[in-house]
């Protein structure tokens, strides 16, 4: 049905879709989550708090899940370098992953004050560390990986946990927090009843949506004076079988602009992150609750977008040996492969969509203090 160039750009295409599910659908739940501590105060506000995001979050992970699984199919040399060579900070994900549905198992088990609140910080760990973490990997991404591949196309990587943590990539992990914890606000506003949680949501969400907006450009800064950016050398041939080592590339400082000079309307990207979350930031101020929810969505997609087409076609560059680099071109999986995979997410992915979207319609409305108190299914 399409050639091997057109399955190589569309799962391009759908790994960022996913990527941007994520962050629109568990974004707001890690956000929630690393607010908790902060926007409630005594047991009843953090149950209702925990009861906005306890009927989804399971559900939203399946996009965390379907992104590792496409990268797995679609882009093997990827998954391959990424998950072996970031294992330490995967680890770390994971384990602050983990801490999320014993969080909100146990919690209630017991009255006692002190068994809640450590689990309630167990919970907020849960969604800060992740938040960040996500940030920083993605900094790392545009900085390039210190990994090489051989004549047999082995990875080594050169790199430790602490390396990954740099000026730039630390900009990237808290724009990405503050991103998220925006979404969380604005999530909560449309959540929780009318009351104090609600107000210290809308006050934390004012001061996320300026340090979006501030450290966007502050990244934005660092990518166009900064000596960061890959870009390919000679021609490339899209038709071709993956092998990075048939393609020669080089690290240029402000080559991840190169593609906004060519194609001009890429500009609207960055440009719908900073006005998503200037909407965000108008909407909570205003009250206005789905201005504000869309404003954060909006902002995640303009981020998002931003970095995955500044990199095209690069997926994960090599900062020790450029030539090793990995692009859409060069490492994906194989025509059919790519093909059968596409069939079965055209057929599965409106299935999905589908029920999630009548999740969310049928568990809609406000978490109110008195439904915390007497109903024996909450949270």
């Amino acid at each position: 049905m399409f050639d091997y160039e057109m399955l190589r750009l569309i799962w391009w295409a759908l790994l960022g879709v996913l990527l941007i599910g994520f962050a629109l659908t568990d974004g707001f739940d890690l956000g929630v989550a690393a607010l908790l501590p902060f926007v409630a105060r005594s047991d009843a506000e953090r149950r209702m708090v925990i009861n906005s995001i306890g009927p989804t979050w399971e559900g939203n992970q399946v996009w965390f899940i379907l992104g590792g699984g496409a990268i797995f199919a679609a882009w093997p040399f990827v998954y391959a370098v990424s998950f072996s060579g970031f294992y330490l900070a995967m680890f770390l994900v994971l384990a602050a992953l983990i801490l999320r549905p014993v969080g909100f198992k146990y919690r209630s088990k017991r009255p006692d004050p002190a068994w809640r609140t450590r689990w309630d910080w167990a919970l907020f760990v849960g969604g800060l560390v992740p938040a960040l973490v996500f940030g920083v990997a993605v900094g790392n991404v545009l900085l390039g990986a210190p990994f090489r591949l051989d004549g047999d196309l082995r990875a080594f990587y050169d790199g430790t946990l602490l390396g990954l943590f740099t000026p730039f990539t630390l900009v990237c992990g808290l724009l990405s927090v503050a991103m998220l914890v925006l979404h969380g606000a604005a999530w909560l506003s449309i959540k929780v009843e009318h009351g104090p949680v609600h107000d210290r949501a809308r006050a934390f969400g004012t001061l996320a949506a300026i340090a979006s907006i501030l450290l966007f450009a502050v990244g934005f800064a660092f990518v166009a004076w900064g000596d960061i950016g890959y870009r390919i050398v000679g021609a490339v041939d899209p038709l071709g079988p993956s092998n990075p080592l048939r393609m020669t590339a080089e690290q240029a400082g402000g080559a991840w602009l190169d593609n906004y000079a060519t194609y001009p309307w890429m500009m609207a990207l960055p440009a719908l992150g900073f006005a998503g979350a200037a909407l965000a930031l108008v909407g909570i101020r205003s009250g206005r609750e789905a201005l504000a929810f869309a404003g954060s969505s909006l902002a995640a997609m303009g981020i998002i977008a931003t970095v995955g087409c500044a990199m095209f076609p690069f997926i994960l560059p090599s900062s020790i040996d450029a030539h090793s680099s990995l692009t859409v071109w060069n490492a994906s999986s194989t025509q059919k492969t790519l093909g059968i995979m596409l069939f079965v997410t055209i057929v599965f992915l409106p299935i999905v969509l589908a029920y999630t979207a009548w999740a969310y319609r049928v568990m809609f409305g406000r978490v109110t203090a008195d439904a915390v108190r007497t109903n024996p299914d909450f949270y």
